[in-house]
C-alpha cells in the first residue's frame, strides 16, 4: 500500500536559527498557509544554544548597512540592500516586541538581558507554536524532486510536498549535493574564524596574555588585521587572528594552513620604535630592560620579546648597543611567527562556501534557478567574522523571504 503524502503550502528544512525565523514571520504574514519546518535532529535551534557561550550573541551593534557588510569576507556587496530592508535595529524591535530584551557589551556584542540562550529559543518555539507552524524533528532530506507546480521531498520520515520550499541548512554537505544535483552550483566549503597553531619560544608558557591593538600580516599574501590578539596554549586567537581567518579563509586553506605572520605588537613602524626605545635608553639607564615594559605590553610577553632580541635578563638600558636595539625594536615591530595548523574557535563553527551568489536574487533571497525555491542562513555563500554577524545575516535574510512568499 502507498504511504500517503502529506502537502504543505511551505516546508523550511532546517530547524536552526535561520529556520525558525523565516517560518514564524511567514506565519506571522501568511496565517492561511501551512508551514512545516523539517530538522533532520531530535532537537533543534543547537547552534543558537552555544553561540557566545551560552548566552546567544543575537546580532552586534552596528546600525549603518554600509558599515555593517564590512564584517562578511563573502557576501559583503551582496547584503548591502537586503540590510537596508532588515538590519540590527529591526533585530532588536523584532525581540522587543517579544518581550525579549537585548543588551550591548562593550565590544558591540549584543545579548540578550537574561544572558541565557534558552530565551531566544524559548521565544522560537513559543512563537512557532502559537503560529501553528508544524517542527517535524528527526526528518531528515534525502532527496528533493522539483516538479511544475511543486517540491517532492524524500525524508527518512516518509514524502512529503510543498509548493514553495526554504533551505536554511547551514553549512550541510548533504543538502549541497542535493541542491547541485538540481543544478545550483555550490562553492566548496572552508573552514573560517580559526585559532592559529604555533609553537614558538616566545609564547611558550605565557597563555592567557593578551596585547591590546596589534597588526598582523601574513607573509606572502595580500592579508592584514588589526585588533587584540590573545596567547593560547596551543597558539593565538582573538579577534586580530580570528578576522585574518574569516577574510583569508580560501587563501589559507590552499596554502594548507602552513604560513608566516608577522606582528606589529605597538603598531608603530620600525624606525620610530628606535627613535623611542633610544629615548628609554637615556630616561631608564640603569634599569633592567627585562623588568622595564614599555608600549602598554603585557609585562609576560615584553620579557619574552626582550629575550629573543639577545638581551640578557641583567642587562641594562644603558648597556644596550646598536644591534640590540634594533633586534628588539624588530620584535616588536616585525615579529615573525610561523603557523603549523589551525584550530575551531570555541564550539562556533563556521565555514566559508555555500550556493554560489550569482544564483540568487538577493532582493527576495529566492533561486534564480529553481523558481518558489529560497535560501536563508549560512547555506549560501555568506559568512560573516566573529560577533553576532552571522546571526544578523540570518534574521535578514530569513526576513527577506518571508516578506517575498506573496502567492
Amino acid at each position: 500500500m502507498k504511504e500517503q503524502q502529506h502537502t504543505y503550502d511551505i516546508i523550511v528544512v532546517g530547524g536552526g536559527a535561520a529556520g525558525f525565523f523565516t517560518a514564524i514571520n511567514i506565519a506571522e504574514q501568511h496565517p492561511d498557509k501551512s508551514i512545516a519546518i523539517l530538522e533532520r535532529g531530535k532537537t533543534g535551534l543547537q547552534k543558537v544554544k552555544i553561540s557566545g557561550g551560552g548566552r546567544c550573541n543575537v546580532t552586534h551593534a552596528e546600525f549603518i548597512p554600509s558599515e555593517l557588510v564590512h564584517n562578511y569576507p563573502r557576501g559583503e556587496k551582496e547584503l548591502l540592500g537586503p540590510f537596508h530592508t532588515f538590519m540590527t535595529g529591526d533585530t532588536i524591535a523584532w525581540f522587543e516586541e517579544r518581550g525579549i530584551e537585548l543588551k550591548i557589551e562593550e565590544d558591540g556584542r549584543m545579548f540578550p538581558v537574561s544572558n541565557s540562550s534558552q530565551t531566544i529559543i524559548d521565544c522560537f518555539l513559543f512563537e512557532a507554536k502559537k503560529h501553528g507552524v508544524e517542527v517535524l524533528y528527526n526528518h531528515s532530506v534525502k532527496s528533493i524532486h522539483v516538479n511544475e507546480n511543486d517540491f517532492q521531498l524524500e525524508t527518512t520520515e516518509g514524502n512529503l510536498s510543498c509548493q514553495k520550499l526554504i533551505i536554511a541548512t547551514g553549512s550541510n554537505p548533504k543538502i549541497w549535493n542535493l541542491l547541485s544535483d538540481l543544478g545550483h552550483t555550490i562553492v566548496p566549503p572552508v573552514p573560517s574564524l580559526f585559532t592559529f597553531d604555533i609553537k614558538d619560544e616566545r609564547i611558550k608558557d605565557i597563555p592567557g596574555v593578551v596585547a591590546k591593538n596589534v597588526t598582523v600580516k601574513v607573509i606572502g599574501a595580500n592579508l592584514e588585521s588589526d585588533g587584540p590578539l590573545l596567547i593560547t596554549h596551543v597558539g593565538m586567537s582573538a579577534p586580530a587572528i580570528l578576522k585574518l581567518s574569516a577574510f583569508g579563509a580560501v587563501e589559507l586553506a590552499k596554502l594548507n594552513y602552513n604560513f608566516k605572520i608577522s606582528i606589529n605588537f605597538i603598531q608603530q613602524d620600525t624606525d620610530d620604535c628606535i627613535d623611542s626605545l633610544k629615548a628609554v635608553k637615556l630616561d631608564l639607564a640603569k634599569k633592567l630592560v627585562y623588568n622595564s615594559p614599555q608600549f602598554d605590553l603585557p609585562k609576560r610577553l615584553w620579557k619574552k620579546l626582550v629575550l629573543a632580541a639577545n638581551i640578557n635578563e641583567d642587562s641594562r638600558w644603558a648597556d644596550l648597543n646598536k644591534t640590540q636595539l634594533e633586534a628588539l625594536a624588530e620584535q616588536l615591530t616585525n615579529a615573525i611567527f610561523q603557523v603549523t595548523g589551525k584550530s575551531t574557535f570555541k564550539e562556533e563553527f563556521v565555514t566559508a562556501g555555500g550556493v554560489d551568489l550569482k544564483e540568487i536574487n538577493f532582493k527576495t533571497f529566492e533561486s534564480r534557478r529553481i523558481p518558489n525555491l529560497f535560501f536563508a542562513g549560512e547555506v549560501i555563500n555568506v559568512d560573516a567574522v566573529t560577533g553576532g554577524f552571522n546571526f544578523q545575516n540570518a534574521w535578514t535574510s530569513a526576513y527577506i523571504v518571508s516578506q517575498s512568499i506573496n502567492s
